[in-house]
Parts: structure tokens; C-alpha cells; sequence
């Protein structure tokens, strides 16, 4: 499974990249909004850093200024991946960006359906929002099982995309239901460090380690 990180936030980005783990990252309006600077210059850095996917969000809302848009941003750097909202025009966008090489991903996926219509349309990667899901009393990992499952029946080139994962558990779970990638708050990575017994084992070690006789 790759690890996508989900922040514009560069020391982050650093951090999860000298871990070792990062495969890419996903970046919305809304995490671009909270950095200092344009955000194309911030879209730059972090390719730089970063090997793996780049996601960057367009902002229109008809299919000719999402490719406008699309081309402006993938002008950026060779590893920016566009976020195109799952609508009708996003999927004429989708649709026509593949047919000039430029990678996308279809972003606030809530149904099969919908995962179906993306894949279809030639979308690289698709991210249901199963945080959101579970917010309003729906299970969100069913959504991404349905998701791997009907796109492993047809062989189905376009990858999973995990997203609004807010806990380790979440991680565990796209894992176990075969979910291509999981794109990760940096608060969630520091979680997943964490167990009492790793703890509890190193303070034992570093209070015996005390007693023997250098």
C-alpha cells in the first residue's frame, strides 16, 4: 500500500519524507490556505521533496477551466497529479486531461457509482471520503471495499485512494481491504508510533540498562 501524506505544510512533508514513507501527497484549497505564500511557489517546494503523486486542486466548476487550470498547474512540476471534483463537467475534464497525458484525481467520492463513472472516464486515481461517511452515521471502509472489489472484477487500472482518514484504525482498514493508498494527516502518522508496550519496554530497558556494571 503507498502512503500519501495530507498537507501543504512543508516541514511536515519533510518529516514524513526523511521517515521513509512517503510515496506522495494530497493537498486541497482549504490545507494551502493555512501556508504563507502562493501556493504555486508551496506546490513547487513540495515537489521537490516529494518523488510520488503531487496532488493539486482545481477550482472551476466547467470542464474547460478545470483543463485550463489543469494545464497551468501540471506546468508546475512532472509529478502533479490534478484534483478534479467528482461532477459531470470534472469527468469531461478527466476525460479530456487523459487524452494529453496529464494525471488525475477525482476527489470527494462518496458511492461506488460514482468510483465506476471516474474510473470509466480515465481517472488515475479516485478518493472516497470515508472520515466524512462516518460523520454522518454511514460506514466509510464499506465504501472503499466496494470500491476494490469492483475494480479488481474488470481489472481496473485506477488506484484507491484512501482519504479523510482520521485515525490509525482507518489506516489498519484500507490496508486490510486492499485500498491502493491511504493519503494520512500528519497528526495520524505521529499516532501510529505510539503503543503503552513499546513504552513501557524501553523504560525497562533504559531503567535496567542502569544496572549493569560498566
Amino acid at each position: 500500500m503507498k502512503f500519501f501524506i495530507d498537507t501543504a505544510n512543508i516541514e511536515q512533508i519533510r518529516e514524513a519524507a526523511s521517515l521513509g514513507i512517503l510515496d506522495g501527497v494530497t493537498t486541497n484549497p482549504t490545507l494551502l490556505s493555512i501556508e504563507k505564500g502562493p501556493f504555486k511557489e508551496t506546490l513547487k517546494e513540495i515537489c521537490s521533496i516529494v518523488k510520488g503523486p503531487v496532488s493539486a486542486e482545481v477550482m472551476s466548476e466547467n470542464w474547460e477551466g478545470m483543463v485550463e487550470e489543469a494545464k497551468e498547474l501540471s506546468k508546475i512540476a512532472d509529478n502533479i497529479c490534478i484534483k478534479i471534483p467528482m461532477t459531470k463537467e470534472g469527468l469531461k475534464a478527466v476525460n479530456h486531461l487523459k487524452s494529453i497525458n496529464i494525471k488525475t484525481n477525482v476527489t470527494l467520492v462518496f458511492s461506488p457509482a460514482q468510483a465506476i463513472l471516474a474510473a470509466k472516464a480515465g481517472a488515475d486515481f479516485v478518493s472516497p471520503f470515508i472520515g466524512r461517511l462516518d460523520d454522518i452515521s454511514h460506514i466509510g471502509m464499506d465504501l472503499v471495499r466496494d470500491i476494490v472489489t469492483i475494480y479488481n472484477n474488470y481489472d481496473i487500472l485506477t488506484e484507491v485512494i484512501t482519504a479523510s482518514i482520521r485515525n490509525p484504525l482507518h489506516v489498519i482498514d484500507a490496508a486490510i481491504t486492499g485500498s491502493h493508498v491511504v493519503t494520512v494527516p500528519f497528526a495520524v502518522i505521529e499516532k501510529m508510533f505510539k503503543h503503552p508496550l513499546t513504552d513501557i519496554g524501553i523504560k525497562r530497558f533504559l531503567d535496567d540498562w542502569k544496572k549493569v556494571e560498566k
